[in-house]
């Protein structure tokens, strides 16, 4: 997979129009919305062990309560159909259906049947994923991913999900953004579960995608009409300075560990040589075994793309690259860019949202161009933007209204360079805005707002803001002004 090639931001059209079959949505996560965390036999994942850890998480925030969709869903699904959304992409705690990983809880599996139902009955497409960093805690217990155990009890737990909802769910995502959940949670313990080896996040990162793959191809055997795939986060990486041989090389760095690493492996079957290079003396002996890249790239229908910002990169010499990385591995702190750790970002000076991160609708429109071109489009995979949305300080008034115009401007801007994107030929198929709720935010608690609908969460009351309902209108039209 090339580097991004720099390119002109191009000027929205006044109004633009998506065919009628394109998909408008929402997505959420199971950690991240549901709550009742000790309700209908759910026992703790790594999300539950890490939030009740004093210092990983903003405030002390947990998950606990966190929107109550548990309890609440039938009115959020509701919510969604007075929006207009043509499809709900939700995830599956793997804790509430196999409380230890391995042994079914009914329980668990009739709250997601029940979701599904309400959906269908609402006319909203049910898209479900997998697996969004929730591990079991007991399988955290015995390795986590770090464990090649664990890819092969997941593909035991995508058995026992398709077996209860496979007949009336057809999209299925295996994993949302690996590379958090290796990268974050592995190397510089940002996320759940916390560890900080470079190691055992390679590791992690093998095995999420070995899991992966052994998930696709058992539920291909079991029902070869399912639409299958996996999402993954893309980052838009340039150098700082093109003339610059240690900016090119940074950019060069990051795009390889952070997008082609997993691009590489789902589509071409291996992973990318350079990046190996930078990770030399990190992967473990006989981590890789004969075979795996085959079942990591069993072929899929459907690419999830989760984008949110892009950076200018800059570091040192090509040739001084390799002792600058080691030296900030040992004296730094943990860094998720593994390999490649004494990279830095420039701000280039364009608006940020609440997360620090550049607003540059331009790179979702050159990602999907390039995966396009280099990777989907002759693999006849479809892609959808499973992701996209921003964290702004919302101020509510007396009602609990937001009128909250650089979300709803952060939208419509993405949805114009996805609508560009389709134009040059993308094969772009859906949008899911992120989120539906505001709602707990990682390792930022509840700090950061990303919903199009505001929760209280004092009271857990929903207030669409006014991003939901401009969003409302162009799920319903398909027009984008």
């Amino acid at each position: 997979m090339s580097s991004f090639v720099a390119t002109q931001p191009t000027s929205a059209p006044r109004t633009v129009e998506f065919p009628a079959d394109f998909l408008f949505g929402s997505a959420t996560a199971a950690y991240q919305v549901e709550g009742a965390a000790a309700e209908g036999g759910r026992a703790p994942s790594v999300w539950d062990t890490f939030a009740h850890t004093p210092g990983k998480v903003h405030a002390g925030d947990t998950g606990d309560v966190a929107c109550d969709h548990f309890h609440r869903f039938r009115d959020d699904v509701a919510l969604m159909k007075r929006l207009n959304l043509k499809v709900y992409r939700f995830s599956v705690s793997w804790s509430r259906v196999m409380p230890d990983g391995v042994t079914v809880n009914p329980q668990g599996l009739q709250f997601y049947s029940d979701l599904v139902d309400e959906l269908l009955a609402a006319g909203i497409l049910p898209w479900l994923t997998q697996y969004h960093w929730d591990l079991p805690q007991a399988l955290e217990d015995a390795g986590g991913w770090a464990n090649r155990r664990t890819a092969e009890l997941f593909a035991d737990y995508a058995v026992v999900l398709h077996e209860a909802l496979g007949s009336r769910v057809r999209h299925w995502t295996t994993l949302n953004e690996p590379w958090c959940a290796a990268f974050l949670g592995y190397a510089n313990g940002h996320h759940a579960p916390g560890r900080t080896s470079p190691e055992d996040a390679l590791a992690a990162a093998h095995h999420l995608l070995l899991g992966h793959g052994l998930a696709v191809a058992q539920l291909r055997r079991r029902d070869p009409e399912l639409e299958l795939g996996l999402t993954l986060n893309f980052t838009d990486y340039r150098p700082a300075d093109p003339d610059s041989p240690g900016d090119v090389d940074a950019a060069r760095r990051l795009d390889g560990s952070f997008n082609r690493f997993f691009a590489g492996a789902i589509f071409d079957g291996a992973y990318p040589a350079d990046v190996l290079e930078d990770q030399a003396g990190l992967w473990r002996e006989g981590l890789v075994q004969p075979g795996d890249l085959e079942i990591i790239s069993t072929p899929i229908d459907v690419l999830g793309v989760n984008f949110y910002t892009g950076e200018l990169l800059t570091e040192v010499e090509p040739e001084r690259a390799a002792q600058a990385a080691a030296a900030a591995r040992a004296q730094g702190s943990p860094n998720p860019n593994v390999g490649s750790e004494h990279v830095t970002s420039v701000p280039r000076g364009l608006p940020t949202t609440s997360m620090g991160w550049e607003v540059f609708p331009q790179g979702l429109h050159d990602l999907l161009l390039r995966l396009h071109r280099e990777y989907t489009g002759a693999a006849g995979v479809a892609l959808y933007v499973t992701e996209n949305g921003a964290a702004y300080p919302d101020s509510p008034d007396a009602a609990g209204f937001v009128q909250d115009d650089e979300r709803l401007s952060y939208i419509r801007e993405h949805l114009h360079a996805v609508h560009r994107a389709k134009e040059a030929g993308a094969d772009v198929r859906g949008y899911f805005v992120w989120s539906l709720l505001d709602n707990f935010e990682w390792a930022f608690g509840y700090d950061r707002r990303f919903g199009i609908v505001r929760v209280d969460y004092d009271t857990l009351a929903r207030t669409p803001k006014a991003s939901a309902n401009w969003y409302a209108q162009v799920a319903a039209t398909g027009v984008v002004d």
